[in-house]
């Protein structure tokens, strides 16, 4: 496998930075050419450099899509930060439950395991009376999170009643796994969604998860990004953010009203 420059790794923290505006901390020089390393073989291509020169081209955007897949995946699992997911139970089932459909957008769902964690917790609070859209920039997660299909060893947090109720064991060939049941894999809709772009018309939500993805971003992204996703939610509407982020210094349009949530202003 050949070595990736500092010159060379510099350039890819400003390709991903133009295509999804995360920044890249220098620390990650490793991740990148672990990730990379198999496209370079892929394309008989001999260094980092000449796989940059490729994606500039601008004449392989099947290649560029790879790319940006491979560098902007993140680790997911089942019903990550639990007090996320009693605040969603709480306010769905506040004052007899919603008079139209519950809306929630997992706006970072990578793989997939938020989105269905969220419907697992709609689908047994309101039958029925709810709508999840899920999105990534990377499509092949996004190809990923459809299949609902997961390893067993991934359920730690995963409730037993809902294991039972809402997912099938797998058996012979798929010893081991465990498939997101069917019908609600057909209620669970997954789009590829550029946050770092304008969004297309998928709004309003009651909830927008939109959490371990702002770390990623310069302050000026975040600003933007929590901009363009702010004007999806309904106002009065809730944006969950990851643990370790905060909105302090990035919005002023919400209200903190717990750990890691805010209530958007009117």
């Amino acid at each position: 496998m050949p070595e990736i420059t500092d010159i060379e790794f510099k350039q890819f923290q400003r390709f991903i930075y133009g295509a999804a505006g995360i920044s890249l901390h220098d620390s990650k020089k490793a991740l990148v050419s672990g990730r990379l390393a198999k496209r370079l073989a892929a394309c008989n291509i001999a260094s980092y450099g000449e796989y940059l020169r490729l994606l500039n081209k601008g004449g392989r955007p099947d290649e560029m899509q790879t790319a940006v897949d491979l560098l902007t995946t993140n680790e997911t699992y089942f019903f990550r930060e639990p007090k996320h997911f009693a605040f969603l139970r709480r306010q769905v089932t506040a004052e007899g439950g919603p008079r139209s459909p519950f809306r929630v957008w997992s706006a970072a769902g990578s793989t997939g395991e938020e989105a269905y964690s969220i419907a697992m917790v709609l689908e047994d609070c309101i039958p029925g009376k709810w709508e999840v859209m899920a999105s990534d920039i990377s499509t092949r997660v996004l190809s990923r999170a459809c299949k609902g299909l997961y390893a067993m060893d991934r359920i730690d947090n995963f409730p037993a009643s809902y294991l039972t109720r809402f997912c099938l064991k797998g058996r012979g060939e798929q010893e081991g796994m465990m498939l997101v049941a069917a019908e609600l894999r057909r209620k669970v809709k997954f789009e590829s969604i550029n946050l770092n772009a304008t969004l297309p018309s998928i709004g309003p939500f009651d909830i927008v998860f939109l959490r371990n993805v702002l770390i990623y971003f310069s302050m000026e992204t975040k600003r933007a990004v929590v901009a363009r996703v702010l004007n999806t939610l309904k106002p009065g509407g809730f944006l969950l953010i990851g643990h370790s982020e905060s909105l302090s210094e990035v919005s002023s349009a919400v209200q903190p009203v717990a750990p890691a949530i805010y209530r958007r202003l009117a």
